[in-house]
């Protein structure tokens, strides 16, 4: 009898490149005039993102054909690689630097951040790991502290980049897989209160954490000073109404909002396709975590749960940092907007996330599941 072929979930699919070209379109849209003032060139973003996007589906292929046998075996070394990229982003004269911080390795075609990648490949070690330790989960020294243990050094990389962003977007993803994979919630409780003296240290021990800070409070105090990037992006955002001015009408992208392109591309949305048009970005990401999570619960293996729920949420957790400080609810924080804002190393390595939990959704429909048992186990 001929076996039944596994089919990926199309909601999720279609979700997927759905904003993979919206995404393009609004970077045209966001920097076509910056690019002409710039390069002499109003294309020029535009083709830098088409190639992103063709790099992207490529990564999007790759997450789907890997299967979660090889990512198993490669749960270390892809750990491994991400702490080796991330020693080199701190050696003087190696990273690219920019805005203040050395986040990027010069690549000959891009610049690739590692921070990106560090975000999957964490997700991927602690669903390997706490597959591996499910029975004693609950144990301090096996089922907690390992965990907390290599995050505190990915954190501590990452914030002497500095990415204080991704750095806080790894440990909130570590916790609530801990919590999810069963850990006991005093330890994740205790954890999280350590953790909050800590980033207190670290914003007002810094300049430029303390200047965003001071803007968040009350941006519209420092208008033309530090508050003038969220002020700008709240004025964006608010004057598209609920309709909008239109696709390409927008006129905070003309020299007023910084990193139109990039970080805050989503008050461009608000501002040339209205609340409606944000609505339906919001609802697209929405089916991306619904469908992914559902993939999680239908996978027949425990490893494919925990992987699926990282990644789930952190595709969630990072579209609602981006979307909170580009509404003012959260301090600037240096995330991009997945799958639309300008930028190889987020739209490769947010396309490769997408792919494994699309291999990870058609992984629940094969007739014959594959229990953790059939896994091998290093």
């Amino acid at each position: 009898m001929e076996q039944q072929r596994a089919s990926v979930d199309p909601w999720l699919l279609f979700a997927v490149l759905s904003l993979l070209g919206f995404g393009v379109v609004m970077v045209y849209s966001a920097s076509a005039v910056f690019a002409e003032a710039q390069t002499g060139d109003a294309l020029f973003y535009l083709k830098r993102q088409l190639i992103n996007m063709v790099l992207g589906l490529v990564a999007l292929g790759l997450g789907m054909r890997i299967g979660l046998q090889r990512l198993v075996k490669l749960a270390y070394p892809l750990l491994g690689l991400t702490f080796i990229l991330l020693v080199l982003v701190l050696i003087p004269g190696v990273a690219v630097r920019a805005g203040g911080s050395s986040r990027w390795l010069p690549l000959g075609l891009m610049n690739f951040q590692p921070g990106e990648l560090a975000k999957v490949a964490f997700v991927v070690y602690l669903a390997f790991s706490l597959t591996r330790k499910k029975d004693r989960i609950q144990v301090f020294s096996v089922g907690f502290l390992p965990h907390l243990m290599v995050s505190g050094v990915l954190v501590l990389l990452l914030l002497g980049q500095p990415d204080f962003g991704t750095a806080v977007t790894l440990t909130v993803i570590m916790f609530l897989m801990l919590f999810v994979a069963g850990a006991r919630v005093i330890y994740i409780a205790v954890a999280g209160l350590a953790a909050l003296p800590m980033a207190y240290l670290l914003v007002v021990g810094s300049e430029y954490r303390m200047r965003r800070l001071l803007a968040f409070l009350d941006p519209w105090a420092n208008r033309f000073d530090i508050g003038y990037q969220i002020s700008e992006s709240l004025m964006s955002f608010g004057s598209g109404g609920v309709f909008g001015a239109g696709l390409g009408e927008g006129k905070h992208k003309l020299f007023f909002l910084p990193a139109a392109h990039t970080d805050f591309i989503f008050s461009l949305v608000g501002e040339e396709l209205g609340l409606i048009g944000a609505g339906l970005v919001l609802l697209v990401f929405s089916v991306i975590v619904w469908r992914g999570l559902r993939a999680g619960l239908r996978s027949p293996s425990l490893f494919g749960t925990y992987l699926a729920f990282g990644l789930s949420a952190l595709i969630g957790l990072q579209t609602l940092i981006n979307i909170g400080v580009v509404t003012g609810v959260l301090p600037t924080k240096g995330l991009t907007l997945p799958f639309i804002s300008y930028g190889g190393s987020s739209l490769i390595c947010s396309m490769f996330a997408a792919g494994i939990l699309l291999d990870i959704s058609a992984s629940g429909n094969r007739p014959e599941p594959t229990p953790d048992s059939k896994l091998t186990w290093p």
